[in-house]
């Protein structure tokens, strides 16, 4: 069954959305709407064998090689999505921090089910990447500040760049939470509402360089130890789930260049415990409810989701 593009655009649009909010991945969404093996190998396409496709086939071939049916719609979808919502998260995170926290603690926590459903038996080393997962979602945001410890302000963006779409393409890891430790999110998300090109350029090499290796290495995982990367995968989503907790207090935090407040450690709390310490409304019902909302938003995406690799059969691990 061939994907409609409106399809293929609303999923773009998810992740382009999943994408402008700290704590929550595009990667997410692609996974729960069976795009996001897809995605991986069509990025790896990107290389010098699309030279050969455009001799060999011209136009036709080179399209059908980059698979631009699929990944034209996706990106048209992301980008008016990123630049809508771009404006549209900053003041959610503003103004109602707790129902944002809780509509994407729902949407990630449910995402961790199917992803666990997506692997096929079982062995016991497959804990190794599990736990590799879990700590390294728990110890990235803690590392970012280090990257503004290379001082060229061209090559912080750049590097920022780099990491933030390498952890993107990750389900669970937020490429948008890894710019606010690294007290570049403020300036990536003005730069894009402002159209500041010069940013968005350096940025945007970044992001060529993460993408040309990182979907390599993901794609190569992918197609030789399936259902291992599986695990890593899911270990990297229950790991996020703490930073989405609604009801928590920031313990650690350092400033950045800019004067903005990275958060680096936060203690989790109880609903009555929170208002209690803060002395506002836990908003527990429009949380709960919320959280629902967005589980039950991966269940119906993964109900009608599509799982398929485009060239070759990658559920077939070997392992």
């Amino acid at each position: 069954m061939k994907r409609r593009p409106l399809g293929i655009f609303l999923r773009g649009a998810g992740m382009g959305a999943a994408d402008a909010v700290p704590g929550v991945s595009g990667g997410t969404i692609a996974f729960i709407s069976g795009i996001y093996e897809e995605l991986i190998n069509t990025i790896k396409q990107f290389g010098p064998s699309a030279i050969g496709a455009w001799r060999q086939g011209g136009l036709r071939g080179l399209s059908l090689h980059l698979n631009l049916a699929f990944l034209v719609p996706l990106l048209a979808g992301v980008g008016i999505s990123l630049f809508s919502v771009a404006h549209l998260a900053l003041w959610l995170m503003e103004t109602h921090p707790l129902l944002l926290d809780g509509f994407f603690f729902g949407l990630v926590a449910a995402s961790a089910l199917v992803v666990g459903q997506a692997s096929q038996g079982w062995k016991i080393w497959y804990l190794l990447p599990l736990l590799f997962g879990l700590l390294l979602a728990q110890s990235l945001p803690g590392m970012m500040p280090l990257v503004l410890l290379l001082g060229n302000e061209a090559l912080v963006v750049m590097v920022a760049g780099c990491i933030a779409i390498s952890a993107m393409l990750l389900p669970g890891v937020s490429g948008s939470f890894l710019l606010l430790t690294m007290g570049l999110y403020g300036t990536i998300m003005g730069a894009i509402r402002s159209l500041d090109l010069g940013i968005i350029v350096l940025f945007g090499m970044g992001c060529v360089v993460g993408l040309a290796l990182f979907s390599r290495l993901l794609s190569w995982l992918l197609r030789r130890h399936h259902t291992a990367t599986m695990q890593l995968l899911l270990g990297f989503i229950v790991g996020s789930l703490p930073v989405l907790w609604p009801w928590r207090e920031l313990l650690r935090y350092q400033m950045g260049p800019e004067g903005q407040l990275i958060p680096l450690d936060h203690r989790y709390l109880l609903p009555a415990d929170y208002a209690a310490l803060t002395g506002d409304s836990a908003q527990v019902a429009g949380v709960l409810a919320l959280m629902a909302f967005g589980a039950l938003i991966v269940v119906l995406l993964n109900r009608h989701a599509d799982r398929r690799p485009i060239d070759t059969k990658l559920g077939a691990g070997k392992e």
